[in-house]
């Protein structure tokens, strides 16, 4: 890579990988999508570590960033979920030498990613189309998706400004629609105590699915992966079919929850490192039908856009669009 005078630091911090980037607020491309480099978490002790190693082998010239982390931000503080990594923005500032550094939640930079989008990084799940609102119209979006945990977030379009809402959703109690999933319930909460959505709606949770669904079976197939899962379900096994079947069905209703909860009446947009593999699955599921099976509220719910991100990394652009957001209250612009 190539010195970067003047580019703002970006980061995508997962409790798998740590995604860093270079952006540039003023350019018509703001994110560098040549400076992206992907490093797996176990590699380093501290998020402070792994970003000095890319600026190291970037050679690049920053004095502020963003850092979207997959946690909960407190103040100056940062814990990722499903990581030991407690992220201090004081110390990070120091041991990088940046005059400005924003911890935001990583569904907030999956919320900014909004505006960043393209018609080519959306994909349509039934219908209806999105109908992008104009500069200055007011929109409510829900943005939500599983990776290594369950995000939720939100996003409100005021005035011409901005405003992402972080939030804790995929740690709500699981509600089960179903007879089967009443049953994977009563499972689950015999391992965990209490069952949140996470416990099924992300990588490990089709595992917990899969598991849930063998005991109802009476079989036993050891200790799977999420991958294995999908390997088996390729290959035609009836019960990985099954438990795909029930994550894309939970993962609608769960989705339409949030809408309701958030009045996210514009759009929602699925987003996290499973989406852009579940496409198909997605469009041939009960996902849409659960979305919508929402008792007095299913017609609403029907008018409602369901937008796949496809984009490579959306937190990386999500954290580029929030760099922007945050120049332009350096300058005291306007909307």
């Amino acid at each position: 890579m190539t010195c970067a005078a003047g580019a703002v630091l970006v980061a995508d911090i997962g409790g798998t990988n740590a995604r860093f980037a270079l952006a540039r607020a003023a350019a018509p491309v703001a994110l560098d999508q040549a400076s992206i480099v992907e490093y797996p978490v176990a590699q380093f002790p501290s998020l402070a570590a792994a970003a000095a190693h890319y600026l190291q082998q970037s050679g690049a010239d920053v004095r502020s960033g963003v850092f979207a982390v997959a946690g909960r931000v407190d103040g100056d503080e940062a814990r990722i979920t499903n990581h030991p990594w407690v992220i201090s923005r004081p110390r990070i500032s120091a041991a990088l030498g940046l005059e400005r550094l924003h911890l935001i939640n990583d569904f907030v930079a999956q919320a900014m990613s909004i505006t960043l989008l393209q018609a080519t990084d959306v994909v349509q799940i039934g219908a209806p189309p999105w109908q992008p609102g104009s500069v200055g119209q007011s929109r409510n979006y829900c943005v939500i998706g599983p990776g290594t945990g369950l995000g939720v977030g939100g996003l409100v379009l005021r005035n011409g400004r901005s405003y992402p809402l972080a939030t804790e959703g995929g740690h709500a109690s699981f509600p089960p629609g179903t007879p089967e999933e009443v049953r994977i319930l009563e499972i689950l909460t015999r391992q965990f105590g209490r069952v949140s959505n996470e416990r099924l709606v992300c990588g490990p949770g089709l595992a917990n699915i899969h598991r849930a669904l063998s005991e109802i079976a009476g079989t036993d197939p050891g200790q799977l992966q999420p991958a294995d899962i999908t390997a088996r379900a390729g290959r035609g096994d009836a019960l990985s079919l099954r438990a795909i079947d029930v994550f894309l069905a939970v993962f609608g209703a769960i989705s339409g929850d949030a809408v309701l909860v958030q009045g996210a009446w514009d759009g929602v947009f699925l987003t996290g490192g499973l989406v852009p593999r579940m496409l198909e699955g997605l469009q041939h599921s009960g996902f849409r039908q659960r979305f919508e099976n929402k008792g007095r509220f299913s017609a609403a719910m029907a008018q409602i856009p369901v937008l796949a991100i496809i984009h490579p990394c959306p937190g990386l652009l999500g954290a580029t669009a929030y760099a922007i957001d945050a120049l332009h209250d350096l300058k005291g612009d306007s909307p």
